[in-house]
């Protein structure tokens, strides 16, 4: 009578009327054409009498040696002994194959919604002020301020959903709110649809399942610390699937070439304080710039004062987070198609106009996708493919959330410039000055002088400063500003040109 136990993953035990055999350390099943244990047996009615042994099991001489090893020092007949391993191998052979069988299997546990939850979500996806009222939400949620960031980068998690995903990374100082940001709007989309990274090789990447990432949200919270992923990430989010071939022993000790792939697409997002080291990702992202101003302080300070003297209410916090993860449980995959995207120009003053258009109707179609429960289904005549189509409000609405991010993309500065320098004009138009110093600007905005220098090179370089060589009220090297407007015409030549398209649009669509 054989009694096999595998109740405890790293402690199996198989026992017949005598002997007792224990595999401890579990089972390896990966390289089925070996089968090494870590093997104690002994009498059932003795277990401190006991042989300790590591062996391939499917080597036979050593099987054997241990057969004829086990007879002499347990004194047990060999025939009992070959019979109980042979059990036990086949045993072993076949709970392996369970094994990987269930690793095989992708279980995707859904959550359920009750009658309730899903009749709130409904009602949210079918409010006429959809993207008003989701706002509200999120800042319900416990996400202070960053109106127009929270909302964006919401919409761009939910774009995981389509066809083509957007992507985006939070830029900003240490210690201002990049990470939290981006876990808390992660918190509003479901948690079988996210994976955080801190620490992943890439290596690593190749190693889930064929259909493990597709269509979720890849997290990075620190893209200082993920140099070795970039390279997979980016493949995945141009060419939707990335491979690896690499050599497996077969059967026999000889090479095997396997190849190695998972499928996309996936949306990503990270943060860091190092714009200019992740070009080749900023290209295929959208660019979020923190909010870094003393309003957004005194606001933060705020919330963490009335949270300390527990004014917060909690479950409100959780009831928003829960309204819109089951919004997005409801978002279901489907077709979208922009008939004026033919129409659709970018303002000429934009930098890399190719993928920053693709970016611009990727947009377009994210928000037309959040609006399908508004939309009517229409089926392809050709294929019977189902879709919805983008209206002009649509439109409307992704051109008032990109303005932004257009700016950032026509900007020959980098963030952290640009932010310095528009201080830099409130503070001299506050003097009602255009010239200042180094020593004053130091003092007044409180930044350190390495910092200083490396901004006014920049802005030197660019054109957006010019220095005097003369002496001013005693201090050398004194500094002005070229174009106090320079940033608002160019933030109006954007809405300008987004405004004529759109206007162009409505007279003819208003003429057909």
């Amino acid at each position: 009578m054989f009694q096999f136990d595998t109740s405890n993953s790293n402690h199996y035990i198989l026992t017949t009327e005598m002997l007792s055999f224990h595999i401890l350390g579990g089972l390896n099943i990966n390289g089925l054409d070996r089968m090494r244990v870590t093997l104690k047996v002994h009498k059932t009615d003795n277990e401190f009498h006991a042989i300790r042994h590591n062996i391939d099991l499917y080597n036979s001489n050593a099987v054997e040696k241990l057969v004829r090893k086990l007879a002499e020092f347990l004194e047990v007949g060999t025939s009992k002994l070959r019979r109980a391993l042979q059990e036990l191998i086949n045993r072993l052979e076949k709970h392996r194959l369970e094994l990987l069988e269930k690793e095989d299997e992708e279980v995707v546990i859904e959550y359920q919604m009750n009658q309730n939850e899903r009749r709130q979500a409904i009602r949210l996806l079918k409010s006429p002020d959809l993207l008003e009222k989701t706002n509200k939400l999120i800042g319900a949620s416990g996400v202070i301020g960053e109106v127009d960031n929270r909302l964006l980068m919401y919409l761009i998690f939910t774009s995981r959903k389509t066809v083509n995903p957007l992507h985006c990374i939070s830029f900003g100082s240490s210690g201002v709110g990049k990470t939290h940001l981006q876990n808390k709007v992660a918190e509003l989309i479901p948690e079988e649809d996210r994976l955080e990274l801190t620490v992943l090789s890439a290596n690593a990447f190749y190693y889930f399942k064929r259909n493990e990432l597709k269509n979720k949200l890849i997290l990075i919270e620190d893209l200082d610390g993920a140099d070795e992923v970039l390279y997979p990430l980016r493949e995945l989010q141009t060419k939707k699937r990335i491979t690896k071939s690499v050599v497996q022993k077969g059967i026999g000790g000889e090479g095997k070439t396997k190849h190695l792939t998972v499928e996309g697409p996936v949306s990503v997002a990270g943060c860091t304080t190092k714009e200019s080291l992740y070009e080749d990702n900023s290209n295929r992202s959208f660019l979020l710039y923190i909010d870094e101003s003393e309003e957004q302080d005194e606001r933060i300070m705020h919330y963490q004062r009335r949270m300390s003297a527990g004014k917060v209410n909690n479950e409100d916090e959780l009831l928003a987070v829960q309204i819109l993860c089951n919004v997005q449980r409801l978002l279901k995959p489907i077709r979208v198609i922009n008939p004026y995207a033919i129409h659709l120009s970018l303002p000429s003053v934009v930098f890399k106009p190719r993928r920053t258009n693709a970016h611009y109707l990727q947009f377009i179609e994210a928000i037309t996708f959040y609006h399908q429960h508004q939309r009517e289904e229409k089926y392809c005549e050709h294929t019977g493919e189902a879709y919805i189509e983008t209206t002009l409000e649509d439109i409307k609405k992704a051109n008032n959330l990109i303005k932004t991010v257009l700016l950032r993309k026509s900007d020959p500065l980098n963030g952290a410039t640009r932010n310095y320098l528009e201080r830099l004009k409130t503070y001299l138009n506050e003097k009602k000055d255009t010239v200042f110093s180094n020593g004053e600007i130091r003092r007044e905005l409180r930044i350190k002088e390495t910092t200083l220098r490396r901004y006014h090179n920049l802005l030197l370089e660019e054109g957006f400063i010019k220095r005097h060589g003369e002496t001013r009220r005693g201090i050398s090297f004194s500094y002005e500003i070229v174009d106090v407007d320079e940033f608002f015409e160019l933030e109006k030549a954007i809405d300008k040109a987004l405004s004529l398209c759109l206007e162009k649009l409505k007279v003819d669509s208003e003429l057909t």
